[in-house]
């Protein structure tokens, strides 16, 4: 929580803004030095604001904050970098939320260990452009999310199964894949 900072100066003390009659009162200067030690934080916060607002300049303790006033959760467990990376993404991450290039892009930012995501829709629909004919795809939608990674044991697949329940449309049932990279693109 932020609070007073002993020895911090105002940048706008109280008694300057004073009446000149007022600001020669010695007592008064004083009395009013209580309320500039405990206004510099306030004024400084403000002053800075758009620091606090920007996930790479934002203090750690506020990062919780941004990230949830833009919907995502973060994991006090993540280094700093990756919480500020999903944070900074967080609007992209509801803009595309449960289409597959949403899904994958949910699983890189959060999932520690992750080479490379693949998602396969089933592409299940209900209507068809042609009357009489075959749905395209299967009639029952299904998710299957591959994730690609160097090490099994590098990758919380409990943790990026409830990221990819988050993203994707809840009607549709997922499976969750985690699969030795391979190849020279990894």
């Amino acid at each position: 929580m932020r609070g007073r900072i002993p020895g911090l100066p105002t940048p706008v003390p109280v008694a300057s803004r004073l009446p000149a009659v007022l600001q020669e009162d010695e007592f008064l200067q004083r009395f009013l030095a209580g309320f500039d030690e405990s206004l510099a934080p306030v004024f400084l916060t403000l002053d800075g604001l758009a620091s606090y607002i920007d996930p790479w300049l934002a203090p750690e303790d506020f990062l919780t904050w941004l990230a949830e006033w833009v919907g995502v959760r973060v994991d006090e467990h993540w280094p700093v970098a990756q919480r500020r990376e999903v944070v900074a993404h967080g609007a992209l991450i509801h803009r595309r939320r449960g289409t597959a290039a949403g899904i994958a892009d949910a699983v890189r930012l959060t999932g520690t260990g992750v080479v490379d995501v693949d998602v396969e829709d089933s592409g299940g629909t209900m209507w068809s452009s042609s009357p009489g004919s075959e749905f395209p795809g299967t009639p029952r939608a299904a998710l299957h999310v591959r994730v690609h990674t160097r090490s099994p044991d590098d990758v919380d697949v409990r943790r990026l199964d409830a990221v990819v329940a988050a993203v994707k449309p809840a009607h549709i049932p997922h499976t969750l894949e985690v699969v030795l990279a391979t190849g020279t693109g990894y």
